[in-house]
């Protein structure tokens, strides 16, 4: 078992992590630790585990590090493990994934899997994959402008006063789009593989994250008292119902180059420059769920 762990973490989610390799390392689970250097660095970490033959990668962060894993291992039979040391860890409640480190210890000895269809953000020649979500507008702007030591210190709370704050700063430009070839215009859009938004908050009540497709949350009303409505509105559970807010399926989603910059946000982390198209990736991937 190799784990693949981002040391910019911080310490308390390193004894995290080494409280879950310890009870590992008691039942005798032959695992290895790999630190990644570089953004970028735990794909290439999974690829090569991949091509040797692994038969598990364990990815050991949040939603981002996990896509960056589950993006080496896309086409192999290597079975992706998650330790959930995120802030919101959304794929880890999608799947209802045990945060307790005898429960995450226990699901990766056990090796019980479900599929895992992750998306591909089409960026020119770039290609970006993500596990939960891609958010353009509004919703990037929040995560560009997170500063992570505030992450670090409030966690979630960190987002709510970023929110509030882009709520008067962003200037709500219009967002050009076609889902399976039909034209939409929203102030903000997120492309969401899974049901959850920033935890255990719903957003697309239809999705199904196992199979390919997506849901599209359209935010047609541009504005600060739109945004206020959507933030109180999210931690109800009324999100979809929300006035403004439509959420409707597709398989191809393609951004009009008409658009021009628009900040954009992947599981969580800043996304560099604006996808063209979001798709589905060629294959699934095991993930192992307890």
């Amino acid at each position: 078992m190799l784990v693949i762990f981002n040391p910019v973490a911080g310490r308390r989610r390193a004894a995290a992590l080494w409280k879950v390799l310890d009870l590992l390392m008691e039942n005798g689970i032959k695992l290895e630790v790999a630190e990644t250097q570089h953004a970028g660095h735990a794909t290439e970490l999974a690829r090569s585990a991949a091509r040797d033959g692994l038969e598990m990668v364990v990815a050991a962060g949040g939603d981002g590090t996990i896509a960056e894993v589950a993006n080496g291992l896309i086409g192999s039979p290597t079975v992706l493990g998650v330790i959930p040391l995120g802030t919101a860890n959304v794929l880890a409640k999608e799947y209802r994934l045990s945060t307790s480190p005898r429960g995450v210890a226990s699901a990766l000895a056990y090796k019980r899997t479900q599929s895992l269809w992750p998306g591909v953000a089409r960026l020119g020649v770039r290609e970006h994959v993500f596990v939960q979500m891609v958010g353009l507008g509004f919703d990037g702007a929040v995560v560009h402008g997170l500063q992570p030591l505030l992450k670090r210190v409030i966690g979630r709370g960190a987002y709510v006063w970023q929110s509030l704050w882009e709520s008067v700063a962003y200037g709500f430009p219009g967002v050009q789009l076609s889902v399976d070839g039909k034209a939409y215009q929203a102030s903000s859009v997120v492309v969401s593989k899974g049901r959850l938004y920033g935890g255990p908050y719903m957003l697309a009540p239809n999705a199904a994250s196992t199979k390919p497709g997506f849901q599209v949350a359209l935010f047609e009303n541009p504005g600060t008292f739109a945004a206020l409505l959507a933030g109180a509105a999210l931690p109800l559970g009324l999100l979809p119902r929300c006035p403004g807010v439509r959420v409707i399926a597709g398989r191809e989603v393609e951004f009009a180059a008409a658009n021009g910059p628009i900040l954009t946000q992947s599981d969580g982390d800043r996304l560099v420059g604006t996808p063209q198209m979001v798709v589905d990736a060629l294959s699934p991937i095991s993930l192992i769920v307890g």
